[in-house]
């Protein structure tokens, strides 16, 4: 097994996609509660750990049903590139690097880190009773930027990052801003992940696999996405409006004009890229690789105005 195997089993690509919600939640609290030196490091290794673990817990339970559809049967579980016991031991090293990360942040984040963990062992059995599936995946993305937020603060705050229990009363310091932040992601990737789920429609409907698309067919799917996509742009709105710290101004110039766009892309995509892409095997291909880069740049475009209104606005305002 080399290292490209490795690379490809767990879907590098995906690492980079998910990152910038990660990076989000370390943003939002640094700048709130501030950081300690190897706090990024440790919550990159986190998130780094986390993804791995998530995708070949995936590719482990998901195994039989990937050998029987011609899209996934070249992967390598089933095609014997990897051998399950070698994916068990990528598992299990994935696992304790998120596990280390979290130790190496604080008693809070060691402590919850089950919660992830929990979620990416349910999500695939979740496809084989109901299209949910696809608000599941949207939860798992979601706890990202909660975590990182979470991990940073609780250096802090400790457990009141969470319970939001003082001495003083009951403040729940992650809302609003956090909770629309990871709603808003729990939107967006549930209306990507209902998008990835049209390449295997047909072959869905053979194994009893209950994807939106299968179920329903491609004008709801391309209903319901725009409405999610609405959904998290109105979630990022909210974000974007709140008068979270004294540059607010900055928020109503940056974040909500890249909000906007980025909205507006995406439903661009999933509109009319999704119906040139009935035509052909090939024209879905192009689909969804610019619905994926598409929602990757998404991510990124977000984090950057969010770290230029974070960090780099004061002396605008001056």
């Amino acid at each position: 097994m080399e290292v490209r195997d490795v690379l490809e089993f767990v879907k590098v690509e995906h690492t980079l996609f998910s990152l910038p919600f990660v990076l989000i939640g370390f943003v939002l609290a640094d700048r709130e509660f501030g950081s300690q030196s190897m706090d990024l490091v440790w919550i990159i290794v986190a998130a780094i750990g986390a993804r791995g673990l998530a995708m070949a817990l995936n590719r482990i339970i998901d195994r039989e049903i990937d050998a029987e559809n011609p899209r996934t049967a070249s992967r390598h579980l089933p095609s014997g590139t990897i051998s399950n016991r070698a994916a068990w031991m990528l598992s299990a090293a994935f696992l304790g690097m998120l596990l280390f990360a979290a130790w190496r942040l604080n008693e809070v984040a060691l402590k919850m880190a089950w919660l992830p963990v929990l979620a990416f062992v349910a999500y695939p059995y979740t496809k084989r009773v109901s299209w949910i599936c696809h608000f599941w995946i949207g939860l798992c993305l979601a706890l990202a930027p909660a975590g990182a937020w979470v991990a940073i603060s609780a250096d802090t705050l400790g457990w009141a990052a969470i319970t939001g229990m003082f001495d003083g009363g009951t403040e729940f310091l992650w809302y609003p801003e956090l909770f629309f932040i990871s709603l808003g992601v729990a939107l967006w990737i549930t209306a990507f992940d209902i998008n990835y789920a049209r390449m295997d429609v047909d072959v869905d409907r053979e194994q009893g696999i209950r994807s939106f698309p299968a179920s329903y067919g491609n004008q709801a799917t391309m209903g319901l996405s725009v409405a999610l996509t609405i959904g998290w742009l109105a979630c990022f709105l909210l974000t974007g409006m709140h008068e979270f710290t004294d540059r607010r101004g900055f928020r109503y110039t940056l974040w909500v004009p890249a909000v906007l766009l980025m909205a507006l892309i995406n439903i661009l995509v999933m509109t009319r890229g999704a119906q040139a892409a009935t035509e052909s095997d090939e024209a879905m291909g192009g689909f969804q690789k610019t619905l994926f880069r598409a929602s990757m740049f998404t991510g990124w475009a977000l984090l950057a105005s969010l770290m230029f209104v974070a960090y780099y606005s004061d002396g605008l305002e001056d």
